[in-house]
C-alpha cells in the first residue's frame, strides 16, 4: 500500500461518481497549484487524468482506514493526523483548504458526493 502524505491535503475520489467527475478539472487544478496535494482514486487507477500524485486505491486499504463514506471527500492532514474533513463538493470550503480562491467557480456552490 503506498503511503499518503502526512502534511497536505488528500481527495478521495472514483470515476463512478458523478459529483467527482464534475470536479476532475479542479483536482486537477489543485493537483498542479499545490505540492501536497494527492488524489486516491477508489475504482480506476486513471482516473482524474492529468494528475502526477495519484494512488490506486481499488483495493480500497486507504478509503478504509481514512473511514471515507462518501466521495468526493478532502482530507486535510497535519503531521500524520487529520485535522479537516469535507465531503462532497463545497466550494466554499475547497477554496479554503486549498487556498486557491477561484477554484471551481463555475460549479454549483454545493453537491453531496
Amino acid at each position: 500500500m503506498s503511503t499518503l502524505i502526512s502534511n497536505g491535503l488528500v481527495a478521495f475520489v472514483k470515476r463512478a461518481c458523478p459529483t467527482c467527475s464534475m470536479i476532475e478539472p479542479q483536482l486537477r487544478e489543485a493537483a498542479a497549484a499545490r505540492r501536497d496535494f494527492q488524489v486516491v482514486t477508489q475504482d480506476d487507477a486513471a482516473f482524474p487524468s492529468g494528475v502526477a500524485n495519484l494512488i490506486d486505491d481499488r483495493e480500497l486499504d486507504h478509503s478504509y482506514v481514512n473511514r471515507i463514506e462518501a466521495t468526493p471527500t478532502l482530507i486535510r492532514y497535519e503531521s500524520g493526523k487529520e485535522v479537516e474533513r469535507v465531503m462532497g463538493w463545497d466550494r466554499a470550503a475547497w477554496q479554503r483548504l486549498t487556498g486557491i480562491a477561484g477554484i471551481g467557480a463555475a460549479l454549483p456552490p454545493l453537491v453531496p458526493g
